[in-house]
């Protein structure tokens, strides 16, 4: 019984370091679709753990905070005779922003977030509805002139959480964008500001 029980033993540990030895294979070896599963799973598993709440925060808050933007460009972009400064500007910030939603979008299903907090008015820079009016209202240089003061406070509000994300955040990817954004928005705050003094 004792050899039995001894030939059982060491089958058994053999049986688990297969199991360990396949579960260490590099991910271009072919395996059964249970392991490739098994596999995905892991790898889902781990870009979930990669994230904090601060990252989870900040793309679901940067999402909607950039869709005004891109609304407030449109706007912009609708109206006759606008400067080519202006009219370059705005495409710049919808070329810029548009791909950087459908990455924070990417991000937060990956994590198996929801979309957006539903806070979104509470935001900074945030316009409100009669702001926007007043922004679709407005013509020639009074529209010009209020986009880029609207836009300013705008960018002031998005670089404002990317600082905060880079001081409470995780996931390398987020860091890398809040970090662009500060760049970006800043130098297009800094030409908005010269662009009012004209």
């Amino acid at each position: 019984m004792k050899n039995t029980k001894t030939t059982l033993s060491i089958s058994a540990a053999l049986m688990a370091g297969s199991l360990l030895l396949t579960g260490c294979t590099p991910a271009g070896t072919d395996h059964a679709g249970g392991d490739h599963a098994s596999g995905m799973e892991a790898s889902q598993q781990a870009t979930s753990q990669a994230h904090n709440s601060a990252d989870t925060m900040f793309a679901q808050m940067m999402i909607p905070h950039h869709e005004q933007a891109l609304e407030m460009s449109e706007i912009m972009l609708d109206k006759d005779m606008l400067g080519p400064e202006l009219d370059s500007l705005a495409t710049e910030i919808k070329d810029a922003q548009a791909p950087e939603i459908a990455l924070m979008e990417s991000w937060l299903t990956a994590w198996g977030e929801p979309r957006t907090m539903g806070h979104e008015t509470e935001m900074d820079g945030m316009l409100g509805a009669a702001e926007l009016e007043s922004l679709k209202s407005a013509q020639g240089s009074q529209a010009e002139e209020l986009f880029l003061q609207q836009m300013i406070e705008h960018h002031l509000g998005a670089t404002k959480m990317a600082e905060e994300v880079l001081a409470s955040g995780k996931a390398p990817k987020v860091l890398e964008l809040s970090r662009e954004i500060i760049s970006a928005q800043n130098a297009e705050i800094s030409q908005m500001r010269e662009m009012l003094k004209k």
